[in-house]
């Protein structure tokens, strides 16, 4: 067994980091298949890079709340365990490249010292809970959102109903109704509201991004906020129960709900409830640990440009709720920045503000509460960082996913073609360092990790054919689409697909055309006044591909020729399971079962059995070739080809046993009887396996 010193208080967590260990040597000792191997590291933020040999690793940050002291952790890490650069996602996480498999253990159990976990940041899972980087703060917030997010966090995280979704599940939280959260593109949105002096969120769902966007649907105009976390866990056993499995380009929550309705869902959440053992959950505002800014003087400071000071102070200081203070708005290139100013960084917020900053949905950084008499000071030591470039959250400020840098999905060069917008609104529009209206986003691949069809201006990485077969990396534009508010939002068209060296030449023509025909009027307001016809006959010609140069066979931050290539992406992806790894997890299952029975966790102990019974039907189907896509789906056909042919006996239907999940609250009493009846069935269905086998070999 491969041995690391861990030092974790945390009994679970260290449980969690040895278990990881174990899986490893299992694996390099052929012993677990690689397709398994792959979904376990996965949710426990290990994540393969397109690169041989190396893993990203995923650092979940709720709500992109970082204090200095777990800052300076992820940057000895790094330092450590990778090449000291720090990648900030478009869900407030940070992410580390080319680790180690093996050194992962050991990487997290230091992460874990200061409170900071992998746990559940890629993979099939709720991933990391994001919410409005000004929560806490906003002149415009009816109540501070992050107590409510960190809770959704701390309650789901290893909860058992979300270990093995059949897809990813995403939330967030907005402060406003501005929608600065997104609630739209989330499977669960949350905007919060207030009722007759009551504190709730208007609740929106099956929103999501991918290759088919769609926008979520209101599921409540007001839920009281005692009610979002059984409203959520509602929400995640239908999903865990009747959500695709089979496809992967299927299985997010968004098409359960175009199949079933949405008050077909709605349905089924309420009908869960009665099996859920807390109906209302009550989330302690009053301990939750706000940040509390230190009272010092302030130091002296010279600005040697005024110029550069007051228009830096115009687009990268945000207003306060709280009197005498600001926030400051690190605008971060890509997203990536490098260890040695991450420290420096946690010095000065530790000393200077209130000891954390809040990572950003646009890959940026917000250090709150700091004093309105430091910005002299501040100004002059984020400027020895060069952390004060101007047009923070403006149009010059450009979101991209990592692309073909080291994704195995990237297609085309995301992080390449930012740079070079980014230069040309520099450089040819300054006046929209101030603007606030157009928002680009880039993403290398269909996937959308750069949000790229929620954007005003978006591009998407692609790749053309030319009649001679040549590959050529492309970009396809996307325009108009846009966040109205209160869960309102339109989705960018997908307007034209041209090479990728072109990128600039249409940026510039949307601008042109923007300026001398829009008006007073948003970009978002001019889109639909004009329409994709007019927009597609602006850019249309430079589509066409009779005319390519050599350079147009190099893309952007590259000087060699493309080559389009793909790996297997691992967001979430579909794991194929060996018969008998199956029935080893099934062990599993009910062990964690009689775990969490045994510290008198109910709930938990029989969802745990329900798995266990899940698995091992599928097991049991799998042997004879039979294709399985939901959970729902092998109950039945278990009952069909199994129970009711009398070939396996269980005294009662497959279905009335294991649906006495949803039937009976979570007592003691049925707990201990569920969880035997998950070790019986394992034992009956093994028997029935070593037979069949023992049979075929006769």
């Amino acid at each position: 067994m491969q041995s690391f010193r861990t030092e974790i208080e945390n009994p679970v967590v260290e449980k969690d980091i040895i278990e990881l260990a174990n899986k490893i040597e299992l694996f390099h000792n052929g012993r677990i298949d690689e397709e398994k191997f792959r979904s376990l590291r996965l949710a426990r933020g290990v994540y393969g890079q397109r690169q041989e040999g190396v893993q990203m690793i995923r650092i979940k940050l709720p709500y992109g709340k970082v204090l200095s002291h777990q800052l300076r952790r992820i940057a000895e890490v790094s330092d450590e365990y990778s090449r000291s650069r720090l990648h900030i996602t478009t869900r407030q996480d940070i992410q580390i490249h080319y680790v180690d498999l093996n050194r992962t253990p050991e990487l997290w159990a230091e992460l874990e010292r200061d409170n900071v976990t992998l746990r559940e940041a890629c993979g099939n899972t709720v991933r990391n809970v994001t919410a409005s980087e000004t929560a806490g703060i906003d002149v415009n917030e009816p109540f501070d959102v992050s107590p409510y997010a960190d809770a959704i966090f701390r309650f789901f995280l290893r909860h058992p109903v979300c270990q093995e979704l059949g897809r990813k599940f995403k939330v967030s939280f907005s402060a406003t109704d501005e929608d600065t959260g997104l609630s739209y593109m989330h499977d669960l949105g949350f905007i919060a509201k207030m009722e007759n002096g009551v504190k709730g969120f208007k609740v929106m769902l099956g929103g999501g991004l991918g290759s088919q966007p769609r926008h979520a649907d209101e599921l409540y105009g007001f839920l009281a906020s005692d009610k979002i976390i059984p409203l959520m866990e509602g929400a995640l056993r239908v999903f865990d129960r009747y959500g695709e499995r089979k496809s992967r380009a299927k299985a997010r929550l968004k098409f359960l709900i175009k199949d079933i309705g949405l008050e077909g869902f709605k349905k089924l959440v309420e009908e869960e409830q009665k099996a859920i053992e807390f109906k209302t959950v009550e989330i302690d505002e009053v301990n939750y640990k706000a940040s509390v800014p230190v009272s010092v003087k302030a130091p002296e400071a010279q600005v040697g440009d005024q110029k550069a000071f007051d228009l830096w102070k115009s687009t990268n200081v945000v207003k306060q709720k709280q009197e005498g203070f600001v926030a400051i708005g690190i605008k971060v290139l890509l997203g990536d920045f490098y260890t040695d100013k991450a420290r420096i960084l946690a010095d000065l917020v530790e000393n200077y503000a209130a000891g954390e900053i809040r990572l950003t949905l646009r890959q940026n950084i917000l250090i709150p509460f700091v004093r309105e008499d430091l910005l002299p000071f501040f100004y002059a030591e984020l400027e020895k960082l060069g952390f004060v470039e101007v047009g923070y959250n403006k149009a010059v400020d450009i979101t991209a996913c990592p692309g073909t840098d080291t994704c195995n999905l990237g297609i085309a060069s995301s992080t390449g073609i930012a740079e070079e917008l980014e230069r040309v609104i520099k450089t040819e529009y300054p006046q929209y360092l101030k603007n606030e209206d157009l928002v680009i986003k880039i993403s290398g691949c269909m996937n959308a990790c750069g949000q790229h069809n929620m954007a005003n201006i978006g591009f998407q990485g692609m790749s053309i054919r030319t009649k001679e077969k040549l590959i050529v990396p492309a970009l396809q534009v996307l325009l108009g689409g846009g966040n109205l508010g209160d869960g309102r939002a339109h989705f960018a068209d997908k307007v034209v697909k041209i090479p990728s060296r072109r990128g600039p030449e249409a940026l510039r023509r949307i601008f042109n055309d923007f300026e001398a025909n829009a008006g007073i009027k948003s970009f978002v307001e001019y889109y639909q006044e004009k329409g994709e016809k007019y927009f597609y006959n602006l850019l249309t010609d430079l589509s066409n591909i009779e005319n390519l140069t050599q350079e147009d066979f190099i893309d952007w931050g590259t000087e060699d020729v493309y080559v389009k290539a793909i790996g297997v992406g691992e967001c979430a992806g579909v794991v194929i399971d060996l018969i008998e790894t199956l029935f080893l997890e099934s062990e599993e299952k009910i062990e964690e079962a009689k775990t969490a029975f045994g510290n008198k966790v109910y709930s938990s102990g029989i969802y745990e059995a329900y798995r266990s019974m899940v698995n091992s039907a599928k097991a049991i189907l799998l042997s004879e070739n039979v294709k399985t896509n939901t959970q729902a789906g092998i109950i039945s056909q278990f009952d069909e080809l199994f129970v009711e042919t009398k070939r396996v006996e269980l005294g009662t239907s497959f279905s009335d046993l294991i649906y006495q999940i949803k039937m009976y609250p979570p007592t003691e009493d049925f707990a201990v009887n569920y969880i035997n009846s998950a070790e019986e069935f394992l034992t009956i269905v093994r028997a029935f396996r070593t037979a069949d086998v023992a049979e075929a070999i006769r």
